[in-house]
């Protein structure tokens, strides 16, 4: 098993080449990603909102204040939300998907059948 240590917060020393994706000073959580970490990468969510790979050089590793870590983390959580498509209970989506299926039959059932003049 790959287990590889993971920082709380990375913060951003370098943003060469990247500056449109990387704010110098911000801190950053990156993802757990073993394979990238194992050859020199951290995964994070850049400006852009899409998680990437970036040089571990890039960052330092942090450790946050017991006080900073737990609204630290809940915003990260937040962010991710508000980027990731709405969820939809399997309820709702089978109601959607009968309401369809329903529609196109009465649709279907419109073109079998023509008045006759």
């Amino acid at each position: 098993m790959n287990t590889v240590d993971y920082p709380a917060a990375v913060i951003c020393v370098s943003n060469e080449g990247n500056e449109a994706s990387l704010q110098l000073w911000k801190v950053y959580k990156p993802l757990r990603d073993n394979d990238a970490r194992s050859e020199g990468f951290f995964r994070v969510v850049d400006e852009s909102g899409e998680d990437y790979l970036f040089p571990e050089e890039n960052f330092v590793p942090i450790e946050l204040p017991s006080e900073v870590r737990r609204p630290f983390e809940r915003s990260v959580r937040e962010q991710r939300r508000a980027l990731s498509p709405q969820r939809v209970s399997n309820s709702v989506r089978r109601v959607a998907v009968a309401s369809v299926k329903k529609s196109s039959k009465s649709i279907s059932a419109g073109r079998l059948t023509r008045r006759r003049s």
